[in-house]
């Protein structure tokens, strides 16, 4: 018999595959429908008779091209209430003049009490065009540097800042118009809408959508090519098949990534999942590091601290499918709220497991909040179906979360974290080897000062870290004692000096840097 060949590893076709379904659940729509509308972003460039590297710029532009959303949900939220769900919505409404600013004002403070919803839209109303474009700059700066990170092109990356443009001119958030919107932008914007239309009300569905907004939001040529022959254009993959024929789409299909290239992409969707809430910014990053360093406090192998290194930074992928208005709740959760919270390392594991090499890291992922007393979720797993790469990474989990601030209690000092994180030991939830080794870990980690980078002062930096954390400027002012003029200046020159103009820019720049701290 012939010895076993290497594993499998993963291309980044798949791991950006695995990323649109995890874009989908975030959209409110079911899985595989980024990649499908993929499929029918390659067949519309077909038909416009464009170059095969434009043809591969419409496919990953369609493929990520909803990537800042998640970036942005917390800002979504504060206006929207249910962010995933008024997303879902959006996309059976056209994005101009009476029956879109009718949208928002029905759906602002979604899910909140009334007297809330009234506030909002007083605020709302004031500025609605400046409000919603300085969420649409948000969220295509953060998609633009979001796809640098996963190593896509300089042509997409273009082509997902114009993503709310309208061939008419009426988008957001520069009005840019007609063919100055880069052409895979054009075709992954229709390409996005018709795949929901068809699932929704089927073929003619489609081209009546398509047709009603030709010359407005989408460009003329690209509805005509798809009405000429829409059925084909939209004719397969099924529901549940549309993974393998995207795939065969994909430009880079056939070349695997070796560990090099593989663990930075690995990093980069734990950046992009922690950015939905301010207050886990960094999260999957320390979790990774903190459970890499109790599997080698442990004494554990390379390729078991390698296992559960990657299983940190990947393990709350599932996050973006919950709303967060969900997440930010500052008050205790209902019983059907707390249900969707369970569901989210199930959403992980659904995410990742069609991933060639990461099946492993998926299922590690997935069990990061099971205990061994079987209390544990989504699936109350007994002590003896948790390994020890899942033992670790919860304990790192519970840890690594009790020192993070939470919308509904201040973060925990470390002495109170590995307290608590003892308490559950004795309560039979974690492992007292995996707990002893992440506290070893947590000990001994790097505690050096902040660096001074860009000219920023001491002062500086902590305002960075606030505003990184989602900190109004009255939060900044109130934290460090200062008045609001002040704190609004200190934003003011952060930002200038970093050369960033919002809350995300600030975010990466503070996690690329390694500002970002527990608290």
């Amino acid at each position: 018999m012939a010895p076993p060949g290497p594993p499998p590893s993963a291309s980044r076709a798949e791991l950006l595959a695995a990323l649109s379904i995890a874009i989908d659940l975030g959209l409110g729509q079911p899985a595989e429908h980024m990649l499908r509308s993929a499929v029918i972003a390659t067949r519309l460039a077909d038909r416009l008779g464009l170059s095969g590297p434009d043809r591969d710029c419409c496919y990953y532009t369609a493929l990520v091209m909803w990537i800042g959303c998640h970036a942005d949900s917390h800002e979504y939220a504060q206006w929207f209430g249910d962010d995933i769900a008024v997303r879902r919505d959006s996309y059976l409404v056209d994005w101009v003049g009476l029956p879109y600013l009718r949208f928002l004002v029905s759906n602002t403070g979604r899910g909140e009490p009334l007297l809330h919803r009234l506030t909002v839209l007083a605020t709302l109303l004031v500025d609605t065009r400046g409000r919603i474009a300085s969420l649409i700059h948000s969220h295509c700066t953060s998609a633009g540097v979001l796809a640098d990170r996963l190593g896509l092109s300089a042509d997409v990356q273009s082509a997902l800042r114009y993503s709310f443009e309208r061939f008419d001119g009426a988008g957001l958030p520069a009005a840019v118009v007609g063919e100055q919107i880069p052409m895979a932008t054009r075709v992954a914007q229709l390409a996005d809408m018709v795949e929901v239309h068809h699932r929704a009300y089927g073929v003619d569905g489609a081209v009546a959508m398509a047709r009603s907004r030709r010359g407005g939001q989408f460009d003329p040529r690209v509805v005509d090519e798809f009405v000429a022959d829409a059925a084909a254009v939209l004719g397969g993959p099924c529901t549940g098949d549309a993974w393998e024929v995207a795939l065969r789409e994909a430009p880079d299909r056939g070349k695997p990534l070796d560990d090099a290239e593989l663990d930075p992409l690995l990093v980069a969707l734990g950046d992009f999942v922690d950015l939905k809430c301010p207050f886990t910014l960094g999260h999957s990053r320390a979790v990774a590091e903190l459970a890499a360093g109790a599997a080698t406090a442990m004494g554990l192998e390379g390729e078991t601290t390698a296992l559960v290194r990657r299983a940190g930074h990947l393990h709350d992928l599932g996050r973006i499918g919950i709303s967060n208005q969900v997440w930010s709740k500052p008050a205790q959760l209902t019983a059907s709220e707390f249900e969707r919270v369970r569901l989210h390392p199930y959403l992980t594991v659904r995410i990742l497991s069609q991933v060639r090499g990461l099946e492993e890291v998926a299922q590690v992922a997935g069990n990061h909040h099971e205990c061994l007393d079987g209390s544990g979720y989504p699936r109350g797993l007994p002590a003896s179906a948790l390994g020890v790469p899942d033992r670790v990474l919860a304990a790192a989990v519970a840890y690594q979360s009790a020192v993070e601030p939470r919308p509904y209690r201040a973060p925990l000092s470390t002495s109170d974290a590995a307290g608590r994180l003892r308490d559950r030991v004795r309560a039979g939830h974690l492992d007292p080897v995996a707990a002893d080794a992440v506290l070893h870990a947590a000990g001994h980690r790097n505690r050096g000062g902040q660096r001074r980078l860009h000219g920023l002062t001491p002062r500086e930096i902590e305002v960075l870290c606030l505003v990184a954390r989602g900190a109004s400027n009255r939060d900044i002012a109130e934290q460090l004692g200062i008045s609001g003029k002040t704190a609004r200046n200190h934003v003011e020159r952060t930002y200038a000096k970093i050369g960033v103009t919002n809350r995300i820019g600030a975010s990466m720049f503070a996690l690329q840097h390694g500002l970002v701290q527990p608290m």
